[in-house]
């Protein structure tokens, strides 16, 4: 029962957050010079800051040479500035003000003869060393964790395959539902990416609400006795709005942006980590459910109708709040 009700708060903690709570923001340090570069950043906030915005915090031996340029665009804060440095930024630290809460940022360090180097910052670490050597792995294990990060927090993704498991719940129908999922979205999700398909980000947020909706409701109708369309036939529903939900990853990802020159690895880093993300979510919800099969019989059902219901609410206010604006 108690983790009935951790699943069960999880859910309804849904609809007091963003649905798409992954923002990451950016730094990037191009060399334009011997020891001068421009630097760009987007931190996205919450609210709009009462004081100074926030601004890089620079190494030691580096100073901006003139006021950094800042400005406010889709609920960030945004910058550009000119900063000079004595000597190269490997084993100096760089860092960013105002990290707070489930915050994070890319950095990404561009000197003029030197590999390209992709750091991470976060709330609980806002300063870190740029390596002396550019680790190997550096793009891989960052865009990975992204990528854990944005279905287990992007919540509409979540709720999709939280409904998902609900609906179909035996484990080798859930691998097909998933893999079918999984296929679909890989494709849009690198098509998009790469610039090949697209489409406008409203209503594609909207079709990923709208698709909550329906697996909430189709959950409702089997609780009721009345097997629909993707209870009968779950890998094809799933496929479909994975080909949607897979514009939606395209977008969060165009936000983060990718490194130049590793293109390809962190598209396949990212699309490995929603994965395991999806995994990981599709084996905590079918250990609830056999749980309460095993532990709690008569509480299934009820728990299960209680789920879907707040699924659907939850779909139905971003639905409302995606195309209404």
């Amino acid at each position: 029962m108690r983790l009935l009700l951790a699943l069960l708060l999880a859910v309804f903690a849904a609809g007091t957050v963003r649905a798409d709570d992954l923002r990451p923001g950016y730094m990037e340090w191009t060399e334009t010079a011997p020891g001068e570069w421009q630097v760009a950043w987007k931190q996205p906030l919450t609210q709009r800051p009462t004081g100074e915005p926030p601004q890089p915090i620079l190494p030691d031996g580096c100073h901006f040479t003139a006021p950094p340029a800042t400005g406010t665009a889709s609920a960030a804060v945004t910058g550009q500035a000119q900063v000079r440095c004595d000597g190269m930024l490997a084993g100096r630290a760089i860092g960013m003000e105002g990290m707070l809460g489930q915050a994070d940022m890319l950095v990404r360090i561009a000197p003029r003869d030197s590999p390209v180097d992709t750091l991470r910052l976060t709330a609980a670490e806002p300063v870190v060393r740029v390596p002396v050597e550019p680790a190997s792995g550096n793009v891989w294990r960052t865009y990975i964790g992204i990528g854990i990060e944005h279905i287990v927090f992007g919540w509409d993704h979540l709720l999709f395959v939280i409904a998902l498991v609900l609906l179909v719940q035996g484990w080798k129908r859930v691998a097909v539902a998933a893999t079918a999922f999984t296929l679909a979205h890989s494709v849009t999700l690198a098509g998009a990416t790469l610039g090949f398909v697209g489409l406008p980000g409203r209503p594609v947020e909207a079709v990923i609400a709208l698709s909550i909706v329906f697996l909430a409701y189709e959950v409702i109708r089997a609780q009721r006795g009345e097997p629909g369309l993707t209870q009968r036939v779950p890998w094809v529903v799933a496929f479909l709005f994975g080909l949607i939900h897979g514009f939606g990853f395209a977008g969060a990802l165009g936000e983060i942006g990718l490194p130049e020159g590793d293109i390809a690895a962190a598209l396949l880093a990212f699309n490995i980590g929603v994965e395991a993300g999806q995994l990981l979510v599709i084996a905590l919800v079918l250990a609830v459910l056999a749980a309460l099969r095993r532990l709690a019989l008569p509480a299934l059902a009820p728990a299960i109708r209680v789920a879907s219901y707040a699924i659907g609410i939850t779909g139905s206010f971003w639905l409302f709040e995606r195309v209404l604006g």
